[in-house]
């Protein structure tokens, strides 16, 4: 049988590694790391088809280090202190360097099951790569994220997918000998989503439908007509998991219940993990609801401690009651762009120093040298406030906070422009 294309293209060298240059490039950490022989344990964060199993073997191959590789859906304590034990075994290791554990999907690991691993990292018997989709403080306990440094990798742009296309149409083994012509690519980027394996089986697919003899022209109408695609089908681990959390936040947003549980429903009869859902609900009663509504975030909150708790299958009453009222709650994004704005002044202005009156002077010296000189304590005057500034005399009166149309939030714009009598626009 042959081995899939997307296999037979993985890299054996960093510099056919492509897109995350941030961690692979010359001052990179995983490359100055094998410069210097000192491979750390490490936590791959990404998206399906972002390279995080390609990465850890290169790492393995490049360090000569024996491999070794669980996935936390198949495995468990059992399989990982079968390996630890094979790493205490001198004679297997001779040449004394200690052996890489992958663990792919390491978010499906559970609290047990990861404790499992403390011992022999902290020892250095293994040396720990994790892979996961998921962000890790929410899945991977503290005591092992605390021996393991994060690394981010980044979705893969449009011109990597495409060169990617040509490099296996130009060096693999078997597209190599065949005559293949590229006219267009956006029906296989759309069907790949991103996950460069995912491109690299679709593109394979594609070129096996033609006869061995004929000639290839890969166009858009030829990649619809091939990929036979179950668009119904939910696989947690790729493209459908992010389309179809992406619809039910979209329905959250837009106050539509409707639709809002038709997408909880596919993801709760695709398998979604409870707490995923419960944690986007968190994320969405702050950013697309805020102030306009306060009590949404209460909710999501104790929705998320909730399901925690309960698990499946009673969860989906909790998660169907939070994403209707999640839905039929007023909407304002004004606190997360409030946020952003104020990220954006903070990049392009730096550190600006903090106005004395505003500094903390916990030594004698510091008042000395007047910090908190001028503060004015707010409970002091009436109504607990008094004017001041509270910002960088190089950004005095700028606006990051705009207050929403909804009537909560109107009703705080008042409040704020009879205080601050105009200064910033209300």
């Amino acid at each position: 049988m042959t081995t899939p294309l997307a296999e037979r293209m993985r890299p054996i060298k960093l510099e056919d590694y492509i897109n995350q240059k941030h961690l692979v490039g010359p001052n990179g950490p995983i490359k100055m790391m094998l410069d210097n022989d000192m491979i750390a344990s490490m936590i791959f964060w990404g998206p399906p088809g972002t390279g995080k199993t390609t990465l850890a073997q290169l790492i393995s191959e490049l360090s000569d280090r024996p491999f070794f590789t669980l996935s936390a859906i198949s495995s468990g304590v059992k399989e990982v202190r079968e390996i630890i034990d094979k790493a205490k075994n001198k004679n297997l290791f001779s040449g004394g360097k200690n052996p890489i554990l992958f663990i792919d999907e390491i978010h499906r690991f559970n609290k047990t099951q990861q404790d499992s691993l403390l011992g022999a990292v902290e020892k250095g018997l293994v040396t720990l790569i994790g892979a996961t989709t998921e962000n890790p403080s929410f899945e991977v306990v503290p005591a092992l994220l605390s021996r393991a440094q994060v690394y981010v990798l980044k979705h893969l742009e449009k011109q990597d997918l495409d060169d990617l296309i040509r490099r296996a149409i130009k060096n693999d083994v078997y597209l190599s000998k065949r005559s293949i012509i590229i006219e267009e690519t956006n029906a296989l980027l759309r069907y790949s989503g991103g996950d460069a394996r995912k491109l690299l089986n679709g593109l394979e697919l594609v070129i096996n439908s033609f006869d061995a003899s004929q000639e290839v022209s890969i166009t858009d109408a030829i990649v619809h007509e091939r990929i036979q695609q179950n668009l119904a089908r939910y696989d947690k681990s790729g493209e459908q998991h992010y389309d179809i959390i992406s619809a039910f936040i979209k329905s959250i947003r837009g106050s539509d219940p409707n639709g809002a549980v038709y997408w909880l429903a596919r993801m709760l009869e695709g398998g979604e993990d409870v707490k995923f859902i419960a944690r986007r609900l968190l994320i969405s009663a702050s950013e697309d609801i805020g102030n306009a509504n306060p009590t949404a975030m209460i909710l999501a909150n104790n929705t998320f401690q909730a399901v925690s708790v309960i698990g499946h299958p009673e969860s989906r009453i909790l998660l169907s009651q939070c994403a209707v009222y999640l839905a039929n709650s007023a909407k304002s994004n004004s606190t997360y762009q409030a946020i952003n704005t104020a990220q954006q002044v903070v990049k392009q202005t730096g550190d600006l120093p903090v106005p004395l009156h505003l500094r903390n002077a916990p030594t004698k010296l510091m008042k000395e040298l007047d910090y908190g000189k001028e503060y004015r304590y707010s409970h002091d005057y009436a109504n607990n406030f008094v004017v001041q500034e509270f910002l960088p005399a190089e950004i005095t009166g700028t606006i990051f906070y705009e207050p929403g149309s909804n009537k909560r939030e109107q009703a705080d714009k008042q409040s704020l422009n009879m205080k601050w009598k105009g200064k910033y626009g209300y």
